[in-house]
């Protein structure tokens, strides 16, 4: 159910030249603590051609891009022949449950994955911890056998549930009813990561 609400603008509007000069303005502040710029979102594919501009226009500062790898391959190469470094996003990686709960194709996550190896680009895989849907022993096996051995790979991340999703479909004036147990513990079955031997860590 919708309600009524009323329209703000939220944030600011940057040409690629305009973002990119002020994120060069502060690259000396970037540089001292070791940092860079990270593209987020949202997802930066669903702007990946003003991503690359800006990027193209950045004085030598380090790039990460923090995807979910849901996009086409010219888009995801677009991007990520740009980066120093990937954070990869890995949700579910049954077909049928990847479609119910994000509504999309798991394949093309899975082949984006493949490219991003086939670079030298370093990345981290991330999984979002939603409880009795990502957290299954079930799922992150099969994520581990995935990614075990991959080329590139720096380490597992796996970030606990957040709540803020509600509060955004609030503002949005739609109702939230998540087909899970958001009061459920948090699940990490550590044995399925230390038996793999990949580095890992609850971020």
């Amino acid at each position: 159910m919708r309600t009524e609400v009323s329209e703000r603008l939220v944030g600011k509007e940057y040409t690629s030249e305009e973002l990119a000069n002020r994120l060069n303005g502060q690259a000396e502040i970037f540089k001292l603590d070791g940092g860079g710029v990270t593209f987020s979102g949202g997802e930066p594919l669903m702007q990946a051609e003003f991503v690359a501009e800006v990027i193209d226009l950045l004085d030598k500062i380090h790039v990460l891009i923090d995807t979910s790898g849901y996009g086409s391959r010219n888009e995801f190469l677009q991007l990520i022949s740009r980066a120093d470094m990937v954070y990869f996003d890995l949700k579910i990686i049954d077909p049928v449950l990847f479609r119910e709960y994000t509504g999309g194709n798991i394949d093309i996550v899975l082949e984006n994955l493949r490219i991003l190896c086939d670079t030298e680009v370093p990345f981290v895989i991330r999984v979002p911890l939603v409880p009795g849907v990502t957290d299954t022993e079930t799922n992150l096996s099969s994520i581990v056998k995935i990614i075990k051995g991959l080329p590139g790979l720096i380490r597992l991340d796996v970030l606990p549930y957040n709540r803020l999703a509600g509060a955004k479909y609030k503002a949005t004036g739609m109702d939230f009813h998540p087909k899970f147990d958001e009061a459920a513990e948090l699940n990490i079955p550590s044995r399925v990561f230390e038996d793999s031997g990949i580095p890992w860590r609850v971020a």
